[in-house]
């Protein structure tokens, strides 16, 4: 216990605790390419080969180009082996790949066949540079070269067992980089869905905010007004308004705090009682069901939006006197006598018409609008024999 009587709070692990994903790919920047220089040791058998050849510049030249080979390969390694290397223009691959077969074959003037030892990393070097399926053709010219030159060249010795390290290497090194290529393309995808998700999420909040604010602040200035209106004339009937109107703030701001929290929750039966004060706050005959017996309990959520949407848009464009709701097991119809056709057309591309449909696609339904049988707008949510099929 802390001095002031609450518990003390255990603490918390520091930055030191564990590798975080940016060092675990700085890290890798660095044992990945060493980890792969470290074949250049294999080239000590030429060098050797060429070092125990005759003095004379055939050997000075067999051991520079035994270096420089090595050279090449730790900068190819380097440069392009790594998890994040990309593959090389083919013009500058074909001019690396080029020299470094002419350092293979100058490296063979003293160190005889030892020196297609080099094939092996030429084969290695044409798929990191390249990292496509064109690279493995190098494999099967470096072995042809093997069992081939050994035994047309005077002096040298057959090394068979050199095309065995040619196909392991180029398979191995083939495998290697197309599994780092698939893991980039699966790190990018899982970016995307992250991305994906967010805007998703924002997308779902700003609807959610339309639809909840967009409703109660529609209710709350028609009462508002009617309390205005009232104040000269029925005190008593004016100061109910304003009460009511108080309730329904706070129920806004209820509504807000359980949406961010992911406790709000809307009823099919509270949509439509505060349709029907919403109405007559307006002074709009309505003709509102009270009885929800025929409508199944998976279409209640989807129903009471499409109440408040059609409530909130009735309010705010029709300038309407009548408005009938109508209920069915699988249909929710909202008609009104106020708006023209052309009018109602433009009711039909408001964010919460579409957060509406966006809600009815999940739940296997479709929203129609157009000109009801009143003159006016219509709003109807129907849902699909398929979807209430499956539930």
């Amino acid at each position: 216990m802390s001095s002031d009587g609450t518990a003390d709070r255990p603490p918390r692990p520091t930055r030191d605790a564990g590798w975080s994903p940016g060092e675990g790919r700085r890290v890798m920047r660095v044992v990945g390419p060493a980890l792969g220089v470290v074949w250049v040791v294999f080239l000590l058998q030429p060098w050797q080969a060429a070092w125990d050849g005759a003095p004379g510049p055939e050997r000075v030249v067999s051991l520079v180009a035994v270096a420089l080979l090595a050279a090449s390969f730790a900068w190819v390694v380097i440069s392009r082996a790594g998890p994040f290397g990309r593959a090389t223009p083919l013009p500058q691959a074909a001019a690396v790949l080029v020299g470094q077969l002419v350092l293979v074959v100058l490296a063979t003037l003293a160190a005889d066949a030892y020196g297609l030892v080099g094939l092996v990393f030429v084969g290695v070097s044409a798929i990191f540079l390249l990292r496509d399926p064109r690279a493995l053709l190098v494999a099967p010219a470096s072995i042809a070269a093997i069992l081939v030159l050994p035994r047309v060249v005077p002096g040298w010795e057959p090394i068979d067992d050199l095309v065995i390290s040619v196909v392991l290497a180029t398979l191995a090194v083939f495998g290697f980089t197309q599994l780092v290529q698939r893991n980039r393309q699966l790190q990018a995808a899982r970016d995307e869905v992250a991305v994906l998700a967010v805007e998703q999420e924002r997308e779902r909040i700003a609807r959610d905010m339309h639809d909840i604010l967009g409703h109660s602040l529609t209710v709350i200035s028609v009462k508002a007004e009617l309390a205005a209106r009232l104040m000269d004339v029925d005190a008593d009937r004016a100061r109910t308004e304003v009460l009511e109107v108080q309730g329904l703030a706070r129920a806004a701001l209820a509504d807000v705090r359980g949406m961010v929290a992911g406790t709000r929750a809307v009823t099919l039966a509270g949509e439509l009682a505060g349709a029907r004060q919403a109405f007559d706050a307006a002074g709009i005959e309505a003709d509102v069901p009270g009885a929800l017996d025929a409508v199944p309990d998976h279409l209640r959520e989807l129903f009471a939006w499409a109440v408040r949407e059609g409530t909130t848009n009735v309010l705010r464009h029709a300038a309407a006197t009548r408005v009938s709701v109508t209920l069915s097991a699988d249909t929710l119809t909202i008609d009104d006598d106020g708006a023209d056709a052309a009018d109602a057309a433009g009711r039909g591309s408001g964010n919460g018409l579409a957060g509406l449909s966006e809600r009815a696609r999940r739940a296997g339904a479709r929203v129609e609008t157009g000109r009801g049988p009143l003159g006016g707008y219509r709003l109807r949510v129907t849902a699909t024999p398929a979807a209430g099929a499956s539930r």
